[in-house]
C-alpha cells in the first residue's frame, strides 16, 4: 500500500515494528513537530499502520506500505503532475493500493493529461486509488477523486449523517462512498496523538478495510484485484435510507458496510464484473458549485492560485527561455530521477543545471515540465515566470521544451534558436527562485504567438532570396 501525503513520522511508537519505509526515488521531507504537513502524513499514515498496543492502533498494521511525500514544503500545496509522479513512483514500487487523502479542486472534474494518464495506468494495472472527495462543503468535485476509476470517499459523523464539509456530486454519485470522518484518532509527529475530522481521515478507514478485503487468502485471486475490491466496497455499501433527497445526495453511492463488502466478494457474479455500475444514473463529470472555494489543509491539496488569476495586463516579451527549482528539494528530486550521463568514457550523475541533460530527460518524460519553474530571461537575468494553464496546457509545456532544446544546439545550427516570444496576461503574482529573486508570474493560455527565433535559419533564407533577385537581373 502507497500513502501519498505529507511527510510521515516514522519514529513515531505508534509505527515502530511497521512495515513502512519511504519510497524510493521520493523527496526526503523532514516530519518534525509542529509541521502541519507532516502532522496530516503522520495521522493518515498512523490510521492504516499503527501498531497493536500502542496509543494508535491501525486497521491493517501487517500490511506493507510505502510513504511518498507529495506537498511543496513552502506552498503547501500539491500540483497535479507532482500527485501524477507519485502516482506512477507507486505503481512502479508495487503498490497494490494507493491511499491519497487529499486533491485539487477542479470545477469539471476532469483532470490534467498527466494526473489523467497516471490514473488510467491505475487501472491498466489494477491498482485500487482512494482518494478524498474534499472539504469543501459544496456540490464539487476533487481530482483524482473524481475520476471513474478511482474510489472516492466522503464523511459521516458518528450516527451516518454526512458531515457539512463533505463534498457530493454528480461525479461521485457512481464511485464514491462515505465512512466514519470525524474525530478520527491518529499520531502526531514527534509523539502523542490526536483526533481530527475531514475527508482525509475517513480516507484511510477505506483503505485499511480494501486492504483487509484483499488479503482474504480463502476467496479467489480474482476477486481480491484492485477493480474487484472497488466493486465489493462500492456494491456492499449500505444504501440511504432517508427521505430526504439531499441527505441521499451527499452519501454518495453509501456508506461503507465490511458485511456488505465482503458479501459481494463472496458472490460468483463478482468473477466476471469488469466494473461497478450502481442505478445512480452515471454520467461524466456532472455539476458543480459555482462559487469556487479553494480546497483546504485537511482533506485536500489547494490549487495552484493559476485557477483564480488577478491579470492587469497583456506581455509580449522577447528574451531567452530558461528554468529554475525554486527550492533545493525540487532540484535533488530531479537530481534523483535523472539518469547518470557518459563523458568521454566515464559515467557521472546526472546535472539538472546541465540543459542538454535536462531536455533529454524531459524527452522521455515530457509530464515533468510541469515541475520547472520556466523562466523568460534578458541578458541572463531572469525578468518573467511563465505558467502555462488552461486547455492548452500541456501543448504550451511541449513547446517550451522544444525551444529549450533548440537554444541548447550548436549556434551553426540551422535550428539554433537564438531569442523566443512568449505572449502571456500578467497575474499579479510573483514566484520565488532557487537565488531568493522574486519574479513576476505570466499566465500563458494558448501557443500562438509563442515563437523560437532562428536567426541562421532567417539569414539563409534572406540570402537565398537575394540570390533568387539577382539571378533573375
Amino acid at each position: 500500500m502507497a500513502v501519498i501525503d505529507g511527510p510521515v513520522d516514522l519514529a513515531h511508537p505508534a509505527l515502530q515494528g511497521a512495515e513502512l519505509s519511504l519510497v524510493d526515488g521520493a523527496v526526503t521531507q523532514p516530519a518534525e513537530a509542529g509541521n502541519r504537513l507532516a502532522a496530516h502524513g503522520t495521522h493518515v499514515a498512523s490510521i492504516l499502520f499503527g501498531q497493536p498496543g500502542t496509543e494508535v492502533e491501525g486497521i491493517c498494521p501487517n500490511v506493507r506500505g510505502l510513504a511518498i511525500p507529495v506537498y511543496d514544503l513552502t506552498t503547501g500545496r500539491a500540483p497535479q503532475l507532482d500527485i501524477a509522479r507519485a502516482i506512477e513512483m507507486a505503481i512502479a514500487a508495487g503498490a497494490d493500493i494507493i491511499n491519497f487523502s487529499g486533491g485539487q479542486y477542479t470545477d469539471t472534474g476532469i483532470p490534467d493529461a498527466w494526473l489523467e494518464s497516471a490514473v488510467a495506468q491505475c487501472a491498466e494495472a489494477g491498482v485500487l486509488l482512494i482518494a478524498a472527495a474534499g472539504n469543501d462543503g459544496c456540490e464539487c468535485l476533487h481530482v483524482p477523486a473524481s475520476s471513474s476509476t478511482a474510489l472516492a470517499v466522503g464523511a459521516v459523523d458518528e450516527t451516518g449523517f454526512p458531515m457539512e464539509f463533505s463534498n457530493w456530486g454528480d461525479g461521485y454519485s457512481c464511485n464514491g462512498i462515505t465512512a466514519p470522518g470525524k474525530d478520527i484518532l491518529g499520531a502526531l509527529p514527534g509523539g502523542g496523538s490526536i483526533r481530527a475530522s475531514g475527508t482525509s481521515f475517513a480516507t484511510p478507514i477505506v483503505t485499511g478495510v480494501a486492504a483487509l478485503l484483499m488479503s482474504l487468502e480463502h476467496l479467489p485471486a480474482e476477486t481480491r484485484r484492485g477493480t474487484a475490491i472497488r466493486d465489493a466496497l462500492l456494491r456492499g455499501s449500505s444504501p440511504c435510507i432517508s427521505e430526504l433527497p439531499d441527505v441521499c445526495q451527499r452519501l454518495l453511492v453509501g456508506q461503507l458496510s465490511i458485511e456488505g463488502a465482503l458479501a459481494a466478494m463472496s458472490d460468483a457474479t463478482m468473477n466476471v464484473m469488469p466494473s461497478v455500475t450502481p442505478s445512480c444514473g452515471c454520467g461524466g463529470a456532472g455539476s458543480h458549485n459555482d462559487q469556487i472555494q479553494l480546497a483546504t489543509a485537511v482533506g485536500g491539496a489547494a490549487p495552484s492560485m493559476a485557477d483564480a488569476p488577478d491579470a492587469d495586463g497583456l506581455v509580449y516579451a522577447l528574451g531567452n527561455l530558461s528554468y529554475d527549482f525554486g527550492t533545493e528539494a525540487r532540484r535533488d528530486s530531479f537530481k534523483q530521477l535523472m539518469p547518470p550521463v557518459e563523458i568521454n568514457g566515464n559515467v557521472v550523475p546526472p546535472n539538472p543545471y546541465d540543459a542538454r541533460q535536462l531536455v533529454a530527460y524531459l524527452g522521455s518524460r515530457p509530464y515533468e515540465a510541469r515541475s520547472l519553474i520556466w523562466t523568460l530571461n534578458i541578458e541572463l537575468t531572469p525578468v518573467y515566470a511563465i505558467e502555462p494553464t488552461g486547455a492548452f496546457g500541456a501543448d504550451i509545456y511541449a513547446l517550451l521544451v522544444q525551444m529549450l532544446a533548440g537554444e541548447v544546439i550548436g549556434e551553426n545550427d540551422p535550428d539554433h534558436i537564438q531569442r523566443v516570444s512568449i505572449p502571456g496576461r500578467l497575474t499579479g503574482r510573483t514566484t520565488r527562485l532557487f537565488s531568493g529573486q522574486n519574479v513576476p508570474v505570466i499566465q500563458m493560455e494558448n501557443p500562438r504567438g509563442a515563437y523560437g527565433w532562428k536567426n541562421n535559419t532567417l539569414v539563409q533564407q534572406a540570402a537565398d532570396a537575394v540570390s533568387t533577385a539577382s539571378a533573375a537581373c
